[in-house]
């Protein structure tokens, strides 16, 4: 017969095992000594079966008891991480940033910085791999990749955007003009499609479509194939000088040219109130989007 055990006895029971006693876990669980006790009979006669052996000064667990502990601790713990992991430790001051994962992966080597500042924020970054994809849940911080012509109300321009040419360490040698980096196997961005035409007709040459053999759907991707020396790619130079601070062993291999696109906050609307702990991420934000990119 299933059992339908309610979830506060099992936390009690759970708490009085691991701390020997009824009065140490009242303690811990804020209840009456009376009220845990309580919890443990009903739990208990539940089961059919007793877990603790009782004694003046303190608690034993039956054999029974002790065969029942590890399954309820281990439920518990996943349950515990599966809530704090899909709804954060705490939902009032945990701020939900999407972005794209080349810029997290930007963000991400100093957002201790903004840690050290505010202590009390949690951030859960979510990444957004293709545009006009459908909210999943709300999100806080709302960064984009768009195009300068495309400029709104609801969007507040963080950066202007470059493009660079990248090789891996071993063959950044052998590139000594732009026409050489056809020559290297051009590695694809999914989304990014006008990256290879945008920076080659900059030296009035056209990229030839058909030498593509490599494609990958983000920055962080083509960065980990050039530096596997597999090919060269067009990134945001923003994101190559990330690569290289954490030790890719990649090298930008030509002058850098206009994306003609730039980051920006999307805002939330007059509709929402403005978040106290989102309006100080933003404001870290623009300071460390005004910084060089290298």
């Amino acid at each position: 017969m299933q059992q339908n055990l309610n979830l506060n006895w099992l936390r009690t029971f759970e708490a009085v095992a691991r701390l020997s006693g009824f009065t140490a876990a009242s303690r811990e669980l804020g209840l009456t000594q009376a009220a845990v006790s309580l919890q443990i009979k009903a739990l208990e006669a539940k089961l059919g079966h007793d877990l603790f052996i009782r004694r003046p000064r303190s608690v034993q667990l039956t054999e029974i008891g002790k065969a029942y502990l590890p399954s309820v601790k281990n439920s518990l713990e996943t349950l515990n991480l599966s809530t704090n992991g899909l709804f954060g430790p705490d939902l009032k001051s945990t701020i939900v940033v999407r972005a794209s994962m080349g810029a997290i992966m930007w963000l991400a080597q100093d957002v201790g910085d903004f840690q050290e500042r505010h202590p009390g924020i949690g951030i859960k970054f979510v990444t957004a791999i293709w545009t006009g994809t459908p909210d999943m849940q709300a999100v806080d911080v709302d960064i984009v990749l768009a195009p300068d012509t495309q400029i709104n109300g609801r969007l507040e321009k963080l950066s202007d955007e470059f493009l660079v040419p990248i090789c891996g360490k071993r063959t950044a040698g052998t590139v000594n003009c732009v026409r050489d980096l056809v020559q290297r196997n051009p590695i694809h961005i999914l989304g990014f499609d006008d990256h290879w035409s945008r920076y080659m007709a900059e030296f009035d040459m056209q990229h030839d479509t058909t030498s593509t053999r490599l494609m990958v759907d983000t920055s962080v991707a083509a960065c980990e194939l050039v530096a596997s020396d597999l090919g060269c790619a067009i990134v945001i130079e923003r994101f190559a000088h990330s690569a290289m601070r954490t030790g890719q062993r990649i090298e930008i291999v030509g002058d850098r040219v206009s994306l003609g696109q730039s980051h920006f906050l999307v805002g939330r609307g007059p509709e929402k109130e403005p978040q106290a702990s989102a309006e100080a991420f933003k404001e870290w934000l623009r300071a460390r989007f005004a910084e060089p990119s290298n």
